[in-house]
């Protein structure tokens, strides 16, 4: 294929592309120096937005009671904000064209404060999933605007410190979450975990309108609809499916019929978008191999994430009776360690680019798994600290790095498209990551009590059964829960297992990525305006 426009090197994509011509705004290039100020800023939104994802999950269990609801219809809390955020993300590039990155992302910091005071001022379960859905459309919007502005402000050769510390938003606020929910709902008030959005996001936006200059936009164009409409009902029946899976049966033919919308919605999209002249998302980001392989690694890296942050408190919880403020404790120094290691692993990839810090930070990270294949009943708590210790220094070496070697292989033109569909492939890898995983789960828990259960009448001959059988009911619980507490652990001990794995195989992936430093040709940079 030939092309009569300059393309990047051929060692960073799959075929020569062709990058649609766009006119070059009238303005002048971002600054070499000071753009601390407005990443800064934009770390401020992109934390308070995924923070809000993690710190709600604490507070179900809280909410349920006060609201009078069973455990299936309040888990639409949540459910009602992923599907919204399926429907909003990849209309959010769109957005950021036709309405400019500043304008929007201020009109989203301020719309997200709004609806997290509606959301703690809710007096019931059905205000409260439509305030939560008020809450997704903005929640979605920042993260990709976030990402898109960062490009446009920082140059190039120190956009892999930028991302390190920009990332911190991204990996560390899910692991705050557990720590500062778990503190507001046992000490003060679950509905604080909304209202402390408020005067975050207002000093957020005022920030932004000093700090963040005007970016300029690219030539106006019009939504694409049919684009839209596909995606977003693609995404819409799949994130629903995973979600409510466990509860309608994953056979049941409400499943499997938004499977198929899903599978055909999505396939639509993917067959008729690169016929249109002005589409919704530009594929072509697909035609650039280390963005792909940024979007496999990263969903890898998420799943394993994710997983951790779900299954350890969760055991911590149902199988040790930890309260949720010292489960939430025993998952801070994990945050701390990403929290000094993300910056360092920006820094590295700007002097030997993301090869070697995303190669041996997935190996840590895979011996941090491997490690937390020992949960069990007896476990203590320092050895769970150090478990996730070193799997956030992994993570902390690897993610950013991975996503800022996909996205700077792209031009400055699929920034938008490429900030968006790396969102989409987190929330929707994160989702169906930790739906099949928990259906695994389910299933080996079953099987393992099935086989306990087996050896059960070789044991009533044991004069230890006969003593607990004449103690009645109460003589055999403690045999029960222990029972069902050590299949637990097997469970989560083989799901441990499966992403250790993942892991591996994501290291040997990361092999391809670039090594070396990026190149300081600045004529990918995106422009803004000095207003």
């Amino acid at each position: 294929m030939t092309s009569s426009l300059a393309t990047p090197p051929a060692t960073d994509q799959l075929t020569t592309v062709t990058p649609r011509p766009t006119p070059a705004p009238a303005a002048t290039r971002a600054p070499a120096v000071g753009w601390g100020m407005p990443l800064a800023v934009l770390i401020v939104g992109m934390f308070m937005s995924i923070l809000d994802t993690s710190i709600v999950n604490v507070a179900i269990p809280t909410m349920q009671n006060d609201f009078g609801a069973t455990p299936q219809d309040i888990q639409w809390i949540s459910t009602a904000y992923t599907l919204c955020l399926g429907v909003v993300v990849p209309a959010s590039a769109w957005l950021g064209d036709r309405v400019g990155l500043k304008r929007l992302y201020l009109i989203s910091l301020v719309a997200f404060s709004m609806a997290s005071a509606l959301c703690g001022l809710a007096g019931g379960l059905n205000s409260m999933i439509i305030f939560r859905i008020l809450q997704a459309i903005p929640g979605g919007i920042i993260p990709v605007t976030c990402l898109t502005a960062l490009y446009r402000v920082v140059p190039k050769e120190k956009i892999g410190t930028a991302m390190g510390l920009y990332g911190l938003g991204l990996v560390v606020a899910p692991a705050v979450g557990p720590t500062l929910g778990g503190y507001l709902v046992e000490y003060v008030s679950w509905r604080l975990i909304f209202f402390i959005n408020v005067p975050i996001g207002i000093l957020g936006a005022a920030a932004a309108l000093a700090v963040l200059p005007t970016f300029a936009k690219p030539a106006s164009r019009a939504l694409d609809v049919p684009g839209f409409a596909t995606i977003a009902t693609g995404l819409f029946a799949l994130l629903l499916a995973v979600s409510k899976g466990p509860d309608w049966g994953w056979t049941g033919y409400r499943v499997l019929m938004l499977f198929t919308v899903a599978a055909l919605s999505l396939a639509l999209f993917v067959v008729t978008e690169p016929q249109v002249s002005e589409p919704l998302l530009d594929l072509r980001v697909f035609r650039y191999r280390p963005f792909v392989n940024s979007l496999l690694l990263i969903s890898i890296v998420s799943i394993g994430l994710f997983a951790t942050v779900f299954y350890v408190p969760l055991f911590l919880q149902e199988g040790q009776q930890l309260p949720a403020f010292d489960t939430g404790l025993l998952l801070l120094p994990q945050a701390l360690v990403m929290l000094v290691c993300m910056p360092i692993a920006g820094r590295l990839y700007d002097r030997i680019g993301p090869r070697v810090p995303a190669v041996t930070g997935l190996a840590i990270c895979a011996a941090g798994l491997w490690l937390l294949r020992g949960i069990s009943a007896d476990m203590t708590h320092t050895e769970v600290i150090w478990w996730l210790m070193v799997m956030a220094l992994g993570i902390g070496l690897a993610m950013m790095p991975i996503m800022t070697g996909g996205l700077s292989t792209l031009p400055a033109e699929m920034i938008n498209s490429g900030s968006a569909l790396n969102n989409v492939v987190q929330r929707v890898s994160q989702a169906i990551g930790l739906a099949g995983l928990t259906a695994l789960a389910t299933t080996l828990q079953a099987q393992d009590l099935a086989d306990r259960s087996g050896l059960l009448n070789s044991f009533t001959t044991d004069p230890r059964a006969t003593a607990l059988q004449r103690q009645g009911p109460l003589g055999l619980y403690p045999l029960w829960q222990r029972t069902n507490l050590e299949v637990l652990a097997s469970a989560y001990s083989n799901i441990f297992l499966i992403i250790t794995i993942l892991l591996l195989v994501a290291a040997l992936l990361a092999l391809f990525l670039r090594h070396g430093p990026a190149t300081t040709d600045s004529a990918d940079r995106s422009t803004v305006a000095t207003g």
